[in-house]
């Protein structure tokens, strides 16, 4: 394989079979980086287009008025409110920067799609379904890296740090970009092996067996490198054709599927054995703190939170019984019923993307409310189980 470095983020690649591939690394949110796009589809004329998109993402950007209640709600049934919400800051903190710069977040990956459509060429979704790389990520990572990662993500959709287009187009080079994201491997390996090393390896073997000779590929510049060790792989014969492997959802662990329950089940037993060992007395006031603490700090939660008032009133009645529940926490309940109480308006789906870039926004929209909402309670009852825990083996000691 011979590769022609153009510029530090356009490379021009020959196969051994003489196909080639010119690889154009864009910083997602640069203006330059639309203009450059159209500029390489006018000079190269490829036979075929390959994106960093998948088909869900694409219909995304191109249908912005798709959520509804009914979405959020099946959403936060199904147990997934967290990968939503870490969805959201996500989307947020790339349209907080593209605004910087006046550009919208993914603007050249769409525009490369849309000028091969124009010129009657066909283009290839390149990258794995958004909802799998979410999925991936969640699965493979423990409750603390989860933690972590949500708060990276909230922190950065609200940081109020300005980036100008210079510094992104400085960005761009991938020795920067490659020093970032070692960087961020440090502090979350496993959310970085599937975020970025994994759809490498997917963006790079979709590109490779995308039909064509002449194809243009169009992705973030932090994938470059990775791509192109992985485009060396396959040419030599080396790479991994099969993509099966990491376009699959890996089963819950057992670890986790045990603590779920395990947690529950002690407490119980801790309370049924204060009831046997110290007698009834001892036992129901072992049952009055349970359902104090726990009652108590997800009403600080929802009160945080700025909750309906029968949110919070209803959230802390449940909490003491949804914590022993593994089935259904006290955050899902209290969302459904913020949708309930204040049920959002067309306008509060349509404005979702634009609100989430302020906490301002978060609490007045209240879609994005029902989340807030969500979050908040979640870690108040959380904290609950995690005071009352300790607690009741010391009343029993």
């Amino acid at each position: 394989m011979k590769i022609e470095t153009i510029s530090d983020t356009v490379h021009k690649i020959t196969f051994k079979d003489d196909k080639e591939l010119l690889l154009i690394g864009t910083a997602h949110i640069s203006k330059g980086s639309v203009d450059e796009v159209s500029s390489y589809m006018d000079e190269f004329n490829p036979d075929r287009v390959c994106i960093e998109l998948d088909k869900t993402r694409y219909k995304d950007k191109d249908d912005q008025t798709s959520w509804d209640s009914t979405t959020i709600t099946k959403v936060l049934k199904e147990g997934k409110g967290f990968l939503l919400l870490a969805n959201m800051a996500l989307a947020s903190f790339q349209r907080r920067m593209g605004e910087q710069t006046g550009s919208k977040p993914g603007e050249e990956i769409l525009g490369a799609a849309k000028i091969a459509d124009e010129k009657k060429i066909p283009f290839s979704f390149c990258d794995r379904e958004i909802q799998t790389t979410f999925k991936r990520a969640w699965r493979n990572s423990n409750f603390w890296n989860k933690c972590k990662l949500l708060g990276t993500l909230i922190g950065a959709a609200f940081s109020k740090e300005e980036i100008t287009e210079e510094e992104l187009e400085e960005l761009k080079k991938g020795d920067v970009l490659e020093t970032m994201l070692n960087e961020m491997a440090k502090q979350l390996p496993t959310v970085k092996k599937v975020l970025i090393d994994e759809r490498d390896q997917f963006l790079a073997t979709s590109m490779y067996q995308a039909p064509g000779n002449k194809k243009l590929g169009v992705i973030g510049a932090g994938h470059t490198q990775g791509i192109l060790r992985n485009l060396q792989k396959l040419d030599d014969g080396e790479g991994v054709t099969d993509l099966k492997e990491i376009n699959t959802v890996p089963p819950a662990g057992k670890t986790g599927k045990v603590l779920k329950y395990l947690i529950p089940t002690i407490i119980v037993g801790l309370i049924v054995y204060g009831f046997a060992s110290s007698g009834w007395t001892s036992g129901i006031e072992m049952f009055k703190y349970w359902i104090l603490v726990n009652a108590v700090f997800t009403g600080i939660g929802g009160i945080v939170a700025l909750a309906h008032p029968l949110t919070i009133v209803i959230s802390m009645l449940a909490a003491p019984f949804t914590s022993l529940n593994p089935t259904i926490g006290v955050g899902i309940v209290s969302a459904l019923l913020e949708l309930k109480f204040r049920k959002p308006s067309v306008k509060d789906f349509t404005n979702m993307g634009e609100d989430a870039l302020t906490l301002k926004g978060w609490y007045k929209n209240k879609a994005l409310h029902s989340l807030l909402v969500f979050f908040i309670c979640s870690v108040g009852s959380a904290i609950g189980t995690f005071i009352g825990f300790p607690v009741l083996i010391k009343l029993i000691a």
